[in-house]
Order: structure tokens, then sequence, then C-alpha cells
């Protein structure tokens, strides 16, 4: 897939162009320009291009799919006062996750260590 780099391009202008009395909306749009101007064709001598296409780059992007009903813990946070239910529960029922032991709280819909749905 073709991405623009936009870093890249903003990064490059600014070092070639002093803005020193420039107001950002002024600034965005003179990058703007900066990007259409025509610029010679490095694939195909003697045409040219759009600047904004020497930016573009080859990336492989893999899709992020969510899912609600899953939780996988990513191990960022684990056994902490903030993780899992804001209210202060009474564990009467002594609600345990059925496939790593750990104790869980009435409301739990997953396991905060394993990621197991819980019923």
């Amino acid at each position: 897939m073709e991405v623009f780099d936009g870093k890249k391009a903003a990064q490059e202008y600014m070092s070639k162009h002093t803005l020193a009395f420039s107001t950002p909306e002024l600034t965005l749009m003179r990058f703007a320009f900066w990007l259409g101007d025509s610029v010679p064709d490095p694939k195909n001598e003697g045409k040219g291009i759009p600047r904004m296409l020497t930016f573009m780059t080859e990336q492989d992007f893999e899709p992020v799919l969510i899912d609600d009903d899953k939780y996988e813990p990513s191990g960022a946070v684990r056994t902490s006062a903030a993780y899992g239910n804001a209210y202060n529960e009474v564990k009467s029922d002594g609600k345990f996750c059925s496939e790593c032991g750990t104790s869980l709280s009435a409301s739990a819909k997953f396991c905060p260590e394993c990621g197991t749905t819980q019923e």
C-alpha cells in the first residue's frame, strides 16, 4: 500500500524554508502549495509529478481487528488498584477464573490474568 510520509515531507520543507514570521495558517497553506509543486519524476525522465508523490512509501499494514467478545491481556497493567471494576465489591460468592483460578469480581466479564471469557 502506498502511504504518504507527512513527517518526512514536513521536516524537509521546514529545513529549506524560513517561516519565522508566518502564522500557522500561512505556514500550512505554503506547505500545501509546496507539496503540489511540479518536480521532475525520478522514474520517468522528462516528466513532472507533484512533489507529494515523492514522499509516497510502500508499506504493508496488517489490519487491526477489534473483537469485543475476546480480551487478551497485554501484561502492561497487572494487579493494580486501578485495574478492573471502579466500584468496590464484596466477594461473597468467591468467583474464580475457570482457566487459571484467579480471584475475580462478581461482575467480571474477562479474567485479567489469562483473558478467558467468564460466564
